[in-house]
């Protein structure tokens, strides 16, 4: 499992209902199901994924969450997780609001891009960074709001969202001491646990 989804797991209580936006193909529900007993849904538009989401017995609706998410009542959700794709959307600000119109809570993860090896490839280099975690090229890339730690929480400020817990994680497994210092600068990828 990705290690922002191996952190999130924790911040999710056993018996509840979990939506998923973007679930890709459905590992994460269904180790929620496996394991901690949640009801599950899924949200995705990759054909793909969602064909895999299904063979892992994963309940997933086709639906770009960037035309809205009417379709799900207030409050229908114990936790909205939206896991690497709040960068991926073209309204970022709406879907947060969603997600915590839909859920009590909501559990988001980012790539960090003002982690100091961004910084330093368009500094020196003058071109957009790559990276083994973010390996497109800026013409193809998925990533269409580029977001630090900083402007996560500033976006959050604005919006009246309260920021229960936040954690990051690096390349590896072990415990990033400069990035729980200085997230903005250090943090590959920013964990964040939020709620109204």
């Amino acid at each position: 499992m990705r290690l922002d989804l191996s952190h999130i797991q924790r911040w999710i209580a056993p018996g509840s209902r979990v939506l998923d936006l973007g679930c890709g193909d459905g590992e994460f529900l269904e180790f929620l199901r496996d394991h901690r007993d949640v009801r599950g849904m899924g949200l995705e538009i990759d054909q793909g994924y969602i064909t895999a989401a299904i063979a892992r017995g994963i309940n997933v609706i086709e639906q770009d969450m960037d035309r809205g998410l009417a379709n799900f009542p207030d409050q229908s959700f114990d936790t909205v997780v939206m896991a690497l794709a709040l960068q991926a959307v073209q309204h970022p600000d709406r879907v947060l609001e969603e997600m915590l119109r839909i859920g009590r809570e909501g559990i988001v993860t980012f790539p960090n891009f003002g982690h100091w090896r961004c910084r330093l490839q368009l500094g020196i280099a003058g071109r957009m960074p790559r990276s083994s975690f973010m390996p497109h090229t800026w013409y193809n890339t998925p990533n269409i709001h580029y977001c630090t730690v900083g402007d996560f929480e500033e976006l959050c400020r604005a919006k009246g969202i309260r920021i229960l817990n936040r954690d990051v994680v690096g390349n590896s497994s072990r415990r990033p001491m400069l990035s729980n210092r200085w997230p903005n600068l250090f943090a590959t990828t920013a964990i964040y646990h939020i709620t109204r």
